[in-house]
């Protein structure tokens, strides 16, 4: 019987790129962007993002969700197309679906700047103290953490991509990154019969995107040959997948991957919690096809466009901005 290895997300860890050897660097670079060009999907471990901080957020999310609908309700912005504070059950779908997602969500965008005239480019965050004490703090704190690492991986990333080193985190400086703080209930019995799925099959806008270990399992990814394949990661490990933005500029050399959240199975029908980190470039961005990624066997498949005008576009898809 012939012996076939079974698929698996690869697990690499952080220090090899920021403190190894030259080689180290080097085997970590072809790694990441190898794992990323075959799945889309990579963990991350050896990070310095401290896990006490990361169950503070989550516990100060908890803390909100659990507030009433009408408290909660205060935070939502009419209009805002979910780009900052709460956005309700019911409000998001997948592009092409015809059944809303089963979460409800908390979005924490930029607080600081590096050039000053970017600081009038994004909505403010709004925040819940009154109702739930260091949110603020603890969120603006993982954020600055998160922001930095995704800078760490874009290097690697662009070096996987024959690029300067600092092509892509140069990209996302005074970007609209923006931690999600998601709530996915226990599902309602209509849930199960209807077909809505907490998370259906969709892909990520921006260029990558960072996931603070869930607390509970239920996300997958689409392999190649159209199976759904579990990502499941531990203490002290991040998710990470490429989207729609990065595999715009490199021509689809490093894909957007599908995946979705499931259900839970009966037995098993509790809240599941989980933060990505979704890292934008700025928003006047020029999203142009990179020329290293251009050959006669891969020529240009996207027109150019800027970063907004894109996200803008696609939050018209997934139903948080009017059309």
């Amino acid at each position: 019987m012939r012996f076939i290895k079974p698929q698996k997300v690869s697990t690499l860890d952080i220090r090899a790129f920021t403190e190894g050897s030259l080689a180290d660097q080097d085997h970590f670079v072809n790694e990441m962007g190898t794992g990323l060009r075959e799945y889309g999907f990579v963990i991350i471990q050896g990070h310095e993002i401290p896990s006490p901080l990361i169950q503070a957020c989550y516990s100060n999310a908890k803390s909100f969700f659990e507030l009433s609908s009408a408290e909660k309700q205060k935070y939502s912005v009419p209009g805002g197309g979910g780009q900052r504070g709460y956005t309700s059950l019911g409000q998001e779908h997948a592009k092409d679906s015809q059944h809303p997602d089963i979460k409800e969500f908390w979005h924490v965008g930029r607080e600081t700047f590096t050039h000053a005239e970017n600081s009038n480019r994004y909505p403010q965050n709004i925040w819940p103290d009154t109702h739930v004490a260091g949110f603020r703090g603890s969120f603006t704190e993982l954020y600055d953490k998160l922001e930095n690492m995704a800078s760490t991986l874009l290097q690697a990333t662009s070096l996987y991509l024959q690029l300067p080193k600092n092509t892509l985190s140069n990209m996302v400086v005074d970007g609209n990154s923006i931690i999600r703080a998601l709530h996915y209930p226990p599902l309602a019995p209509e849930h199960f019969k209807s077909g809505a799925v907490r998370a259906a099959a969709h892909e990520d806008i921006n260029f990558i995107t960072i996931l603070c270990e869930a607390t509970e399992s239920g996300l997958e990814l689409l392999t190649h040959d159209g199976k759904w394949l579990s990502v499941e990661s531990g203490p002290g490990q991040m998710v990470v997948d490429s989207g729609d933005m990065l595999s715009r500029i490199c021509n689809d050399i490093i894909p957007s991957t599908t995946h979705r959240v499931v259900n839970p199975p009966n037995g098993k029908n509790v809240a599941r919690y989980s933060m990505p980190f979704f890292v934008h470039p700025h928003s006047l961005c020029h999203l142009d096809v990179l020329d290293t990624c251009v050959t006669a066997q891969n020529p240009a498949k996207y027109a150019p466009i800027i970063a907004d005008e894109f996200l803008q576009q696609r939050l018209r898809e997934i139903g948080l901005v009017k059309k």
